[in-house]
């Protein structure tokens, strides 16, 4: 059988055939002299048994067998040679073999401590350093950031990646220009593209709609990949200097991962690591526009929401940063402070509070927000021992008072009916959490019309913090995305839309949910305005040009004739925003709410079982493509 095998197959001791091999001592054998002798061998071909083990990696990462035999030592002499042989690199199809090797590498240590540790002593940290330097090209890159990444995780491998002093200046480069990186030197001229860069993004199974669409993915994934190894710097105090300088800080928070990278927390979360220390909140609270981008962070549907909340709260509570933050801080976390949970951060509106009621030195407009807050929760305590009977008549009362705001708005006084839902929210009991989200979204829609984005803002997020599961009220949303859209805040805008398109998909409401499964066209169309404006290579498009498409003689700048993600919605030539269609909150969903029937209780039974469901799922849950972890 063995003969027989060996004839079939012309290529003395083939990989494949090695691993077909049935007895365990000789398969081990033939395995470790595979690694020892490839990278001194010319052969053609090499970049398929390379192919298969970076196939091996990525299905089994946590399996021993490869790195007993000396995978690692035979990957970093790989890209050694890569490095420093350029006739061979440039031979056969062995370009593709520095990409995968380091490929290999971060895919074995993602998991394992102990391999890990076998890397390092392997010496793949150099090799990897120098791909990071940009040896090659971004493509390399990408992988050589991850693997350093996953090594500088470990505490018994961190002090190793950390004795290469240039890898933490190297990554904060990287991260700061790897957005312009990959648009210049690939996305903005297709026709130049390099083919082996196209085969490794689509995997020779798209175009160029494909490669580019492709390309965004796997520059976010860079950036964010590079601010994980930065994170894992950022945890040492004596990181921190090199990490707080002004120009990196500020432009921490538009690094986001987009609508491709949703599972990192980006430039998000390496502000909560540097906000953890001491001296990291200084520089931030230092920083000119850091408050404003934290407070809508904190404000926002996005998924690491409470991490910017926390940095507010860290930042109040340190007596030397409280000063500087504190009027810009209040407003936000006054509008988040009746937050029951946001995902597996429990009683966050408790902390809010208590942090906030030790706030000292603050504005006037602060200390009345403050005041405010502590009487909601004193309002609720007392409510706690007043008679059922008086609360249903001061719900009754409230409920009156809407009905008139409902009729002032419908007759166009906007400014009368937000009048009356003030007065309506001060006299419904801090209980009835369902009737004040309807009060409160259906003033933000007054302010709205009103022009008054920022007030807007403010009540649809406490409607937002009020609603059960918090984040999901598809009006408030709506709304907010609007108000948003008004301030220029294309991320924050984009976001609340497509989780209000969400919402749309599993509403009974006959003013939202979707007929035939399509997009309403108000949302289709503030989407795909805000995809464009919050589109991932923006700025580096600007600065360079815009895409130079063969054969067109205009630039092309972002997505513009990308509608795929969208072309189940229907077109549509009317002139409306959304913002006076789907109306207030009124008389029918009023009634669903007091006298809890039928409808509102189906509606809820749709909410509670998706409330485990996390808003990263959510947000891209409509025709939103979730893009696979890594290639």
């Amino acid at each position: 059988m063995e003969k027989a095998s060996s004839q079939e197959c012309p290529y003395p001791g083939c990989f494949f055939c090695v691993m077909k091999e049935g007895n365990p001592n000789k398969r081990r054998s033939c395995i470790l002299k595979f690694f020892r002798d490839l990278p001194s061998q010319d052969d053609d071909g090499q970049v398929l048994p390379i192919s298969g083990l970076w196939n091996t990696a990525m299905a089994h990462p946590n399996d021993p067998e490869f790195i007993d035999l000396g995978i690692f030592e035979c990957m970093s002499a790989l890209i050694w040679k890569g490095l420093k042989n350029r006739r061979w690199l440039s031979h056969d199809q062995n370009i593709y073999i520095p990409y995968y090797a380091a490929h290999i590498i971060g895919s074995y240590t993602m998991n394992m401590e102990e391999f890990a540790e076998r890397a390092v002593e392997a010496g793949v940290i150099p090799p990897l350093v120098e791909l990071l330097r940009g040896r090659l090209t971004w493509v390399e890159q990408r992988v050589a950031v991850r693997a350093l990444g996953h090594l500088a995780t470990y505490p018994s491998t961190f002090s190793s990646v950390a004795s290469h002093g240039e890898i933490l200046e190297l990554a904060i480069q990287l991260g700061m220009s790897s957005l312009e990186i990959v648009y210049s030197h690939f996305y903005q001229f297709p026709d130049r593209r390099l083919s082996y860069h196209c085969d490794l993004l689509t995997r020779g199974m798209g175009g160029v709609e494909m490669e580019s669409r492709k390309a965004e993915e796997w520059a976010s994934q860079l950036q964010c990949w590079s601010l994980q190894l930065i994170n894992c710097f950022a945890f040492k105090s004596e990181f921190l200097p090199a990490l707080c300088k002004p120009e990196f800080l500020v432009s921490l928070p538009v690094m986001w991962g987009g609508l491709v990278n949703e599972n990192s927390p980006a430039g998000i979360g390496l502000l909560r690591t540097i906000c953890q220390h001491k001296l990291g909140r200084g520089p931030v609270s230092s920083c000119s526009g850091m408050m404003e981008a934290l407070c809508n962070i904190a404000r926002s549907s996005d998924d690491w929401q409470y991490m910017a909340i926390e940095c507010l709260l860290w930042l109040l509570q340190d007596p030397n940063t409280s000063h500087k933050v504190v009027d810009k801080a209040v407003p936000t976390l006054v509008d988040l402070a009746e937050i029951t949970n946001l995902g597996d951060h429990k009683k966050l509106g408790d902390s809010i509070v208590s942090v906030l009621q030790e706030c000292d030195s603050v504005g006037s407009r602060s200390r009345e927000l403050i005041e405010e807050t502590v009487n909601v929760r004193q309002r609720l305590k007392w409510e706690k021992s007043m008679p059922k009977e008086d609360l249903h008549i001061k719900q009754a009362a409230a409920l009156v008072v809407k009905l008139e705001g409902n009729s002032l708005f419908s007759s166009g006084d906007i400014a009368g009916a937000a009048e009356k839902y003030s007065e309506a929210l001060s006299l419904c009991p801090m209980r009835s959490k369902k009737e004040r989200v309807v009060l409160y979204s259906n003033r933000a829609q007054c302010h709205l019309l009103l022009q008054q984005p920022l007030v807007a803002i403010s009540d649809a997020t406490r409607a937002l913090s009020l609603h059960n599961p918090v984040n999901r009220h598809a009006k408030s949303l709506w709304r907010r995305a609007q108000a948003y859209d008004m301030l220029g805040l294309a991320k924050e805008s984009l976001l609340d839309a497509i989780l209000f398109i969400n919402e749309c998909s599993q509403s009974n409401d006959p003013d939202l949910s979707m007929r035939q499964n399509k997009v309403p066209d108000y949302a289709e169309r503030l989407v795909k305005k805000q995809m464009r404006a919050a589109w991932l290579f923006k700025e580096a498009a600007l600065k360079h040009g815009g895409v130079h498409r063969k054969g067109e003689e205009r630039e092309v700048y972002g997505n513009e004739s990308d509608d795929s993600e969208w072309e189940t919605a229907s077109e549509s030539d009317i002139g409306d925003d959304g913002r006076d269609h789907m109306g207030l909150d009124d008389e029918e969903e009023e009634e669903e709410v007091e006298g809890h029937g039928e409808k509102w209780k189906n509606r809820e039974k749709s909410s509670d079982k998706t409330e485990k469901t996390s808003s990263k799922g959510m947000r891209h849950g409509y025709s939103i493509k979730l893009a696979e972890e890594d290639m």
